[in-house]
């Protein structure tokens, strides 16, 4: 079985943490970052991440703006993107999707949920 590479992209520590020992329990190999700038660098300098998560709220560059900017990297531009917000309102999916993301699950992270859209890919 092949591993695959996440990034997760979330300013609060608190959420990479707790995706990050869920992920790599699973045999996920795991890569973050707390903002999009940090994001944008890692994928121009690694060019072996499988899927993105990505918080849709973080402060200077929010998700919405982020994922049109990773799908701007040649080598990232069919990676599959989720999207993982809080914001679960009616709508939050639809925006997601219109603005590029693959997928969408909102927090808190059914652990199970996850796993299923991860797999997908």
């Amino acid at each position: 079985m092949n591993r695959k590479k996440v990034l997760i992209i979330d300013d609060d520590a608190r959420n990479i943490f707790a995706l990050t020992a869920t992920l790599k329990s699973r045999s996920y190999e795991c890569v973050s970052c707390l903002g999009a700038q940090e994001a944008l660098k890692i994928l121009n300098t690694q060019n072996d991440i499988d899927v993105v998560l990505i918080d849709m709220m973080m402060p200077d560059v929010d998700g919405y703006d982020a994922i049109s900017l990773i799908k701007n990297i040649p080598q990232y531009s069919k990676t599959p993107i989720i999207a993982v917000t809080a914001q679960a309102m009616t709508g939050d999916r639809e925006k997601c999707l219109q603005a590029g993301a693959d997928d969408y699950i909102s927090k808190p992270i059914d652990v199970d949920k996850l796993l299923l859209v991860l797999n997908s890919f």
